[in-house]
Parts: structure tokens; sequence; C-alpha cells
């Protein structure tokens, strides 16, 4: 706990923003910290609560009374080492974690939560800059060697674990970045690259080998390898060269939208759009890049993707951008007796909505018009729901102009020829089936292979992949060595 009394005394402090109309020109993170003594005011209205509910709501179980208590008595280095107890790259989590923990803070049962993502942030950035993060060397090599695939949250937090442990570690990633969905799915303005550079750099001096533009996949010797692949690795030999291979990809699979129009020019998936102002953002050369100059832009899907595709198209220059989500709008504030401490269903205004954007509730799309192949609109109506069922409105229809049209309604699976390559059974939803309970966490039905984060679980947060991540890597190093001392 902070101060005994810090939650009656002291008020949540918020993160600043750089105003709308300046940050709205470059792609920089514009999020304006907590100073240090607004960190340790914040961390003073942690309760001495009893059942810290917030531990168990954090999907990788920060110690969270604990490190607010830290930072409260302005021991900022225990505060770090705390941190890094449970979660490899708190930089990530405090960036661009929606705070579950905050949700199920006992102090949010009746008042604002202690803002625990925002002290999180404050302590990895106090660390970077102190020079306290640095590479940890493990005491002994095992003389094991692990193939990880898949270079986003999870395996990045399986790779680092398992190279602390001793092991030989090398990570296959398919784009010509290390990062995943971080270095091409989350925009620059939410979470610069350069947190991504340095973690690898870390993980480099600890051991672990990066190998990029890499497709592992089994295909025929004349097949030609796709634009960002240079080069493939078929499964057989990863089984045959590593004692153990973790499958760690991400759900990659967009949710379409089959209605008439379709396959108009100016229909994209988010993921086609976003990654391209990434890669321009590193320096790439895209002459053919989607933009949104001047065009009037619909984003179909509510959701953080489709947040991220209003913030990117108001840097671009978008002359009108719009919204679109299907279920109802939710309150503005939760009943929060009724739902404490889970995460609950409220109104989201992101940062990204305050920049300007449209937003529709209760719509869905009949039909992409368009001239000459090319998108001009789209025509859209109302709904209702009843019993769990969507019904249209009638009498709603209506047709909105549309140069471009970003899909980003989720994602249903990972990739399948992964999986499939490696003989990996699916479960249900087209996800690596594996358990994440019991002596086989972790494990497929492929002798040495094991699967974690989005591949395993489907679409989710950076936060539960750094959490399969490492309970992965402790299963691995258990199948290993006979026993492991990571933590779970």
């Amino acid at each position: 706990m902070g101060k005994a009394t810090g939650f009656l005394e002291l008020e949540r402090i918020e993160e600043g923003y750089e105003p709308a109309q300046s940050r709205v020109k470059h792609y920089k993170e514009f999020v304006i910290g907590l100073a240090e003594d607004q960190a340790n005011k914040q961390a003073a209205r942690c309760m001495d609560c009893g059942i810290p509910f917030c531990n168990n709501g954090c999907p990788v179980n920060n110690i969270i009374p604990d490190f607010n208590d830290l930072v409260y008595k302005n021991q900022w280095k225990a505060a770090l080492d705390t941190l890094h107890s449970t979660n490899n790259f708190p930089e990530f989590t405090g960036r661009i974690c929606p705070a579950p923990c905050e949700a199920a803070c006992t102090l949010n049962f009746n008042d604002d939560a202690v803002g625990i993502k925002s002290i999180e942030h404050a302590i990895i950035d106090r660390g970077w800059k102190e020079g306290w993060v640095g590479p940890q060397l493990p005491a002994h090599k095992t003389g094991k060697k692990v193939a990880v695939v898949g270079s986003g949250p999870a395996g990045l937090a399986a790779a680092q674990q398992l190279a602390r442990a001793g092991h030989e570690v090398t990570v296959f990633e398919k784009n010509d970045r290390i990062g995943g969905l971080l270095r091409y799915g989350i925009p620059d303005f939410k979470m610069e690259k350069t947190h991504i550079d340095r973690r690898v750099a870390q993980m480099q001096a600890e051991g672990v080998t990066f190998r990029t533009s890499v497709l592992v996949a089994s295909l025929p010797s004349d097949t030609k390898v796709t634009n960002w692949a240079k080069e493939t690795v078929s499964p057989e030999r990863l089984k045959k060269d590593f004692d153990a291979v973790l499958l760690a990809g991400g759900s990659e699979q967009p949710r379409d939208l089959p209605v008439p129009g379709r396959d108009l020019q100016g229909v994209h998936f988010a993921m086609e759009f976003l990654p391209q102002q990434n890669k321009v953002n590193a320096g790439d050369a895209l002459p053919q890049q989607i933009r949104a100059d001047g065009k009037h832009v619909i984003v179909i899907g509510g959701g953080d993707t489709g947040s991220d595709c209003v913030g990117t198209s108001n840097r671009h220059g978008a002359k009108s951008v719009t919204q679109f989500e299907l279920l109802p709008m939710p309150p503005e504030h939760e009943d929060k007796p009724m739902v404490w401490p889970y995460w609950p269903t409220k109104l989201r205004t992101s940062s990204s909505h305050e920049e300007g954007c449209t937003r529709e509730f209760a719509i869905a799309t009949k039909e992409f018009l368009g001239d000459k192949g090319r998108l001009t609109g789209l025509k859209s109506v109302h709904v209702e729901w009843r019993d769990g069922k969507m019904q249209e409105v009638p009498g709603t229809e209506k047709i909105l102009p549309a140069d471009l049209v970003l899909l980003a309604m989720g994602f249903v699976s990972p990739v399948g020829s992964v999986i499939e390559a490696f003989g990996v059974d699916k479960d249900n939803r087209g996800n690596a089936k594996s358990a994440t309970e019991g002596e086989k966490s972790y494990y497929t039905n492929v002798p040495k292979v094991f699967a974690a984060g989005d591949m395993r679980r489907g679409q989710s947060l950076v936060v539960w992949a750094i959490r399969e991540g490492r309970q992965a890597a402790r299963s691995v190093d258990a199948f290993l060595m006979g026993a492991s001392q990571l933590p779970r």
C-alpha cells in the first residue's frame, strides 16, 4: 500500500496529452507521463485493501501494491525490480495495455481507480533513463536449443525467459523487422518502435539470435517466396535442429465483410493499411501506400484497431473520418457495484476519437458502392438487437460518401499455414490446440512442439501474450531439463 490515508486525501492524476491540433501533424508518442512527484502522489492512493484484486485483474499478475508502495517511498530501483519480476516488457504494457488492473482496483468500486498504468509507465521509463535495465546473463549454459516462431510479445517474452535459463534461443520472424504486431500493428504515435529495438538489443546481449524475413512453412522448392520473406525454413528442419519449438505467432486472419461491392478498389483490411505507415515511418519507400489524404474514410469496427485506423487517417489528412460499430452505444458509466472487479462494458473514447471522428453505433453495412471499379460510397442501415438477434430498422437506410473503407472487425484465427505445416491440432476456432494447466501446459499434439500467445488463445491483448510467453517458457524449460526455476 501507499499512504494509509492517501486515497482519502489525494485525487487521481491523469497522464497528459499533447494538444490534438499539433499531435496529428506527426507520428511520435504524445502522452506526457507523470512527473516523479505526481507518480509518488498517485502511488500514495493505493489502499490497504486486504485483498488486492488488481493482482488478479492483471493477466501477468503484477505485484501492484508492492511497486506502488515502493514508488511512494521513492525506492524506484526496487519498484522496477518488482515490476520486472512478473513483466518482461512494462514499457509496452505501460503504453498500450487497456489496464484491466485499474478496473479491478478496490478504490474503483466507488471512486477513481489508482492510476496503475501511469505508475508502471513512470517506473520503466525511469529505469531506462537511469540505466537500470541491462542484460541478465544466465549462470550457466544448458546446451539445449530452442526455436521460437514469431517475434511478437509472446515470442519475445518466451525467448527472453528461456535465454535467461541458459538455453540457446533462435527467434524466427517472417517480417523484415522484429516485433510482430507490436512493430506493424501498433501505430508509432501509441508506441514508438525504439522501445522494441532496445529490448532486442538487450536480448541479443543475453544470447538470443534473431532471424528476420524467414517464413516457417512447408513449401515446394520451386515456390516463390513472398516479398516480405526472403527464405523459408521447414518445420522438419526446426524439429531436427532444435530440442524444442515454440509456436508464438499472432492471430492474423482478419474477419471479412462479404457484402456486394467488397472487391471495389478502396476497400481494405486494417492490417493492409496500418503496417504501411509504420514501414514509411521506419524509412521504407512505399510508392503504392494506401493513403487517406483528402478522402472520406469509413472505419468498420469499433475496437482498438479501428481507433488506430482513425488516428492514422487523421494524420494523413482525411477529409472526414467515420467509425461504425455494429453494437448499440454502451453507457458512458458502468454500474460499478454490478460489474466490479471485472472489465466493464462502457463507452470508451480514445485519443484518436478526440482528434476528429464521427462515431455511429448500431449500424451495419449493406453494400459498397462504386464507379468504374472504384469505391465512391457505402449503403448503411441501422440495426436493433432483439433476443440476441440483429434486425434491420426499416426506413434507416442511407448512403454515405466513402473513398476509403477500412475493415477493422477483429481477427478470427491465426493464418493456418504454420499450424498445418507442423501438423498441430486446432481447436474449434482454428487456433493451435494446447492446454494451459497441468504438466503438459502449452504442449501441442506434436512431440517437442509448443504453442502460446494469440496463435493458441486467439486475438487478445499484449499483456496476455506476455503472460502466455512466460508460462510457455517455463513449460519448455521443464520439458528440456526435467524441472524449471522460471516463474510461472
